[in-house]
């Protein structure tokens, strides 16, 4: 399948269940008072997103189940003993982190904008944004108990979910450690990708797996298909930010080199004895020529350092969908795969 096929099958796919995950997010994170704590909560989920953590733990569940795509209620959805959960309120959940994440995020990094509207504390207030945040975090626990599932399988979910909050903090924290640190690893930024980024991914595909009563080798393959998905998802776009006009990737190009970010790309360059820090001499993005950005990347190019992570993007795809190996063949699982392979195209 080419990419295009591959990239119209999955925003297809996102696409039909994006409105079932909408209409759930309104039932299940409705307003309430105070009026204001509220509308900052659900403001980012009224702002968007495409919701693909929450369809991949709408189609894990199908898979598992080995049901046509969308042929049953994801609120009475199906175990594998047999019995009715809502896999429904268990992808919302996953949502819900998703956006308390993001407030956060915005908050520490005092960006302007998310979703193409004014970040939650642009838009309120620091103090406002910090208990909207908190809000969906406490409210994601909260719905995650509502599945329905045997109550083993689902204090385990909630566990997956709570550790995985935790790994996010870790891997946040681990990000702004660098900026201080004069070396950083390329294991240690693995890592922080993992715990900043994939882990969510990884619960998204595992925590279907624990309600529907899996054993505990399909939860971790599904797990680590999230968690090498996700990572490859990161460090393709370290590629992107490089190797895609400024137009189609909707910042200014290079980006990453003006702020000094250490990417897996920088990491491996300077173990090639490049100088990254003066491959541009600008203080601004808004500064930054696409003549300046063309000699960096050549730089960067000679020195196999796109290349490598393009390579190490790849090869975590392919390890990500063999994963998928203990599902059933089924049109769900294909899906799956298709996502993985998204993640590192995503229409570019």
């Amino acid at each position: 399948m080419t990419p295009d096929a591959t990239e119209k099958r999955v925003l297809e796919a996102i696409r039909e269940r994006r409105e079932l995950v909408n209409d759930a997010l309104d039932e299940d994170v409705p307003m309430a008072e105070p009026e204001r704590l509220y509308e900052a909560s659900r403001y980012l989920l009224k702002a968007g997103g495409k919701r693909l953590r929450p369809t991949v733990s709408l189609l894990t569940a199908e898979s598992l189940a080995d049901v046509e795509p969308m042929s049953e209620d994801y609120r009475a959805f199906p175990t594998l003993a047999g019995d009715p959960i809502d896999v429904m309120v268990a992808a919302v959940s996953i949502e819900v982190i998703q956006s308390f994440t993001l407030i956060h995020d915005d908050i520490m990094d005092d960006d302007d904008l998310r979703r193409g509207v004014p970040a939650v504390h642009k838009e309120y207030d620091n103090s406002t944004a910090i208990l909207a945040g908190d809000t969906l975090y406490a409210k994601a626990f909260e719905l995650l108990t509502k599945t329905g599932a045997d109550p083993a399988d689902g204090l385990e979910a909630v566990r997956r979910l709570a550790t995985t909050c935790t790994q996010i903090c870790e891997g946040q924290a681990l990000d702004i450690e660098f900026e201080r640190r004069t070396e950083v690893l390329p294991d240690e930024y693995l890592q922080m990708v993992e715990l900043k980024t994939a882990v969510l991914y990884g619960t998204a595909a595992a925590v279907p797996a624990v309600i529907m009563g899996a054993d505990d080798e399909v939860v971790e393959a599904l797990y680590q298909y999230g968690i090498e998905s996700g990572s490859a998802f990161q460090i393709q776009d370290d590629v992107l930010d490089l190797t895609v006009p400024s137009e189609q990737l909707g910042k200014q190009r290079g980006s990453d080199l003006v702020e000094n970010k250490e990417t897996i790309i920088s990491l491996h360059a300077r173990q090639q004895g490049i100088d990254v820090d003066d491959l541009v001499d600008v203080e601004t993005a808004e500064e930054l020529t696409e003549e300046a950005v063309e000699a960096a990347v050549a730089e960067l190019n000679e020195a196999g350092s796109i290349d490598y992570a393009r390579e190490m993007a790849e090869d975590l795809t392919e390890q990500a969908k063999s994963r998928l190996d203990v599902l059933p063949e089924n049109e769900a699982r294909d899906l799956l795969r298709d996502i993985a392979d998204y993640l590192i195209t995503r229409g570019y």
